[in-house]
């Protein structure tokens, strides 16, 4: 991704690439920032007196300047949004295509979202499954066990495996390996589903 413009190491650098851009005649000032009338009148002013004319053309400069900066901000922030929505949707491709299950839970266990192989693995589609809580695709016991492994990631694990069987009411009856895991900001819970071959539960 390309660099962010950081405030404190290139600021030097902005400003001197503005006033190049208005010495060689290579800036295109936006209509985003612009000069207020109250701005223009001390302009004017500033210009209009012999003793403050030369003040005049440096504050209009500087301003012409400072709005040349602001203009390659702008240009490099709407660069780095169009990379980083193009970084977002190539990730949301691979999430969507993934050969393994993956679901995106609240902390509860509520899905938030889930890819096309995690439908497949419980005989659905995505939109059937979004917004349910977890367990209700699992059978009894393993709700249970579920629930213990949720309870221990708040409590301060960051990942977990279990083999848990699904509610034979819904899906039929199999088992599925779990893997758990938080997010870095607690606020989130991934889940990589992949299927087994039936097994008593542990």
């Amino acid at each position: 991704m390309s660099d962010f413009i950081n405030p404190h190491q290139d600021v030097t650098s902005l400003r001197q690439q503005a006033k190049e851009r208005l010495k060689d005649g290579t800036a295109q000032c936006s209509d985003v920032v612009a000069a207020s009338s109250e701005a223009l009148a001390v302009l004017y002013q500033l210009s209009s007196a012999p003793d403050t004319a030369g003040d005049g053309l440096k504050l209009l400069h500087e301003l012409q300047t400072y709005q040349v900066e602001l203009d390659m901000q702008l240009e490099q922030l709407q660069a780095n949004e169009l990379e980083s929505n193009h970084e977002l949707s190539c990730y949301r491709m691979f999430f969507e295509m993934a050969a393994t299950g993956c679901m995106l839970l609240r902390t509860d266990g509520v899905i938030m979202d889930c890819n096309l192989s995690a439908a497949r693995l419980f005989d659905t589609v995505k939109e059937q499954l979004l917004g349910q809580p977890v367990d209700s695709l699992l059978s009894t016991e393993s709700k249970a066990q579920l629930k213990t492994a949720l309870t221990r990631l708040q409590s301060g694990d960051t990942s977990t495996n279990k083999i848990l069987t699904t509610n034979p009411a819904q899906t039929g009856l199999h088992s599925l390996e779990l893997s758990i895991t938080l997010s870095p900001d607690r606020r989130a819970i991934m889940m990589m589903i992949t299927d087994e071959e039936p097994k008593l539960i542990s």
